[in-house]
């Protein structure tokens, strides 16, 4: 009985120490993955990678978007780079706040060597601001960027200042006039963040038009912009992705709840099926 009770907590420490053994192999093939790619471009290599799109913790969602720790933390990696170094930036992310996006993106534009910024995936809102910061963008076949609109809460900036052209002012209530004005001030300034950022690589009629389109409320904020809409703006996209980039997302495993919903043999197939 002591023999099965000394296996019993042996296997209880064991399992308790499990995820923490995990988490630190998951660090160390990121780190030698990250390195393995620095060496090939000759770059410092930065993820901003927000796997976690849909936690939950006792029933309360949490969601992983960029936030003031993701811009001091890039903002210390660019200070940490020699100005003769390039950037590539690998993102994956639903978006953000918009001042920590804003602080990204200008540090990335004001870095003299090449700015490189990888999308294997998607890289929305916010993500898209931080791209469009890029010398050049790299995006997977399929993968898409999304508009930069502002959004109140839960509601479109641009889709507040349309109560404004719907209705008389004598029957909007105060609440929604302060959130207008606010609105607004969003909207214009966020347009010009945009323009300036395009101005690096676009003339300022062009820059001016992409603004607008990207941040005016156009599409709704979730509307994917494949490589074909952002190359016909005049954005500079490749899809020539490292194979490093893919395989540095797969150490970003996405939690799962319950039994995966996606299953594939994973090897590459050629020919015909089940051809390795």
């Amino acid at each position: 009985m002591e023999v099965f009770f000394q296996l019993f907590w042996l296997f209880f420490i064991l399992s308790a120490l499990s995820p923490y053994f995990q988490q630190q192999w998951l660090l160390g093939a990121r780190a030698r993955k990250m390195a393995e790619l620095e060496r090939k471009r000759g770059s410092r290599v930065i993820t901003l990678i927000h796997r976690q799109e849909a936690v939950s913790f006792l029933g309360i969602p949490i969601s992983r978007f960029i936030n003031i720790d993701d811009s001091e933390q890039v903002l210390r990696a660019i200070r940490l780079t020699d100005k003769n170094v390039p950037i590539d930036l690998i993102l994956h992310t639903p978006g953000g706040l918009v001042l920590a996006a804003e602080q990204i993106a200008e540090a990335l534009l004001r870095h003299p060597a090449k700015v490189t910024v990888f999308v294997p995936h998607y890289a929305m809102s916010g993500g898209t601001l931080i791209a469009l910061a890029a010398d050049e963008i790299v995006m997977d076949e399929n993968a898409v960027l999304g508009p930069v609109d502002p959004q109140l809460g839960q509601y479109p900036a641009a889709s507040i200042l349309k109560v404004l052209e719907k209705k008389p002012l004598s029957e909007i209530d105060d609440q929604t006039l302060i959130l207008a004005d606010v609105a607004e001030k969003a909207l214009r300034q966020v347009k010009a963040t945009v323009k300036n950022l395009l101005l690096k690589h676009m003339p300022e009629e062009k820059a001016e038009e992409v603004a607008h389109l990207l941040s005016q409320g156009t599409w709704t904020h979730d509307y994917p912009i494949d490589v074909a809409q952002a190359r016909a703006m005049g954005l500079r996209v490749s899809t020539e992705m490292p194979l490093e980039v893919y395989e540095l997302m797969e150490l970003y495993p996405q939690p799962q709840g319950g039994k995966p919903s996606v299953q594939y043999v994973p090897v590459p197939y050629r020919g015909e099926p089940g051809g390795r």
